[in-house]
């Protein structure tokens, strides 16, 4: 592997910089909290704010109602933190404060009794696969076009909205990958 600098958590998912990944991170409890655009909204800057600050390159990416795909290169550090940390805090605090507001109840399902948190809105050890081949990515590109349409139902609102639907995203970006 590329980098010296990595991660493995319980899944024994390696992640390094400089690789590329499909990485899928889920949701506490598999709760719907993404089914709203507006917490796709919250996803979406901060991908974006990673994507600025050249510490990700993004190939694809689709946003499920309990769950995201992306398909990443994590390109360096965020300080003493790998990227995907940073997402994870940042989002989890931006969902915190949202439902502070809106839905005090819903809240409460994210407490939990931790020395380093009061919340945990993103269960534990997200699963990382090395993308090793094109065909490979190729593979999770079309899985994640096609992953919403799988269960239309609950999902129209994202595909009706194509800022959130990697359509258009995962067309463009097939060109791009460094294989």
């Amino acid at each position: 592997m590329a980098g010296a600098t990595s991660y493995q958590g319980h899944r024994n998912s390696y992640t390094e910089l400089n690789e590329v990944y499909f990485w899928t991170i889920t949701i506490k409890e598999w709760v719907h909290l993404l089914k709203s655009d507006e917490y796709k909204s919250i996803i979406m800057e901060s991908l974006k704010w990673l994507c600025e600050k050249e510490l990700v390159r993004i190939y694809g990416y689709v946003i499920m109602p309990n769950h995201i795909h992306l398909m990443w290169k994590q390109l360096k550090m965020n300080g003493k933190e790998f990227p995907k940390n940073s997402f994870e805090k940042f989002t989890a605090h931006r969902f915190r404060k949202k439902l502070v507001g809106e839905s005090p109840e819903t809240v409460k399902r994210f407490m939990v009794d931790a020395s380093d948190r009061k919340y945990n809105f993103w269960q534990r050890d997200p699963l990382a696969v090395l993308i090793f081949s094109r065909e490979m990515a190729s593979q999770k590109l079309d899985y994640m076009h096609f992953n919403p349409l799988r269960n239309i139902g609950s999902f129209v609102s994202c595909l009706k909205n194509t800022a959130f639907h990697p359509h258009l995203f995962t067309k463009m970006v097939r060109m791009n990958l460094e294989y």
